[in-house]
């Protein structure tokens, strides 16, 4: 009833197995690739649309000064002063 299968038959699944696999493996990739090319254009539209109050855009890194009194780090261009009443800011 159950016999073993000859070389041709397993050599033939082993093939359509692989393909399988593979057209999986490119429609991940191009949908990866999709959603990349997606993200990028939302993030250069949203980027140039309006900026925050301070006139930064989101992803960009501060300069930040450390307090001489408290230790703690506060924007180098607008200082503002933390709760102790040492504090130079």
């Amino acid at each position: 009833m159950f016999a073993i299968p000859g070389l041709q038959k397993l050599l033939l699944l082993a093939a359509i197995l692989g393909a399988v696999w593979w057209g999986f493996k490119f429609v991940g990739t191009l949908d990866r690739l999709r959603k990349d090319a997606q993200r990028r254009a939302k993030g250069r539209a949203s980027g140039n649309a309006t900026r925050p109050a301070g006139g930064r855009a989101g992803g960009e890194v501060e300069e930040m000064v450390k307090c001489r009194v408290c230790g703690a780090y506060v924007p180098a261009r607008q200082p503002t002063a933390c709760e102790r009443a040492d504090c130079p800011y």
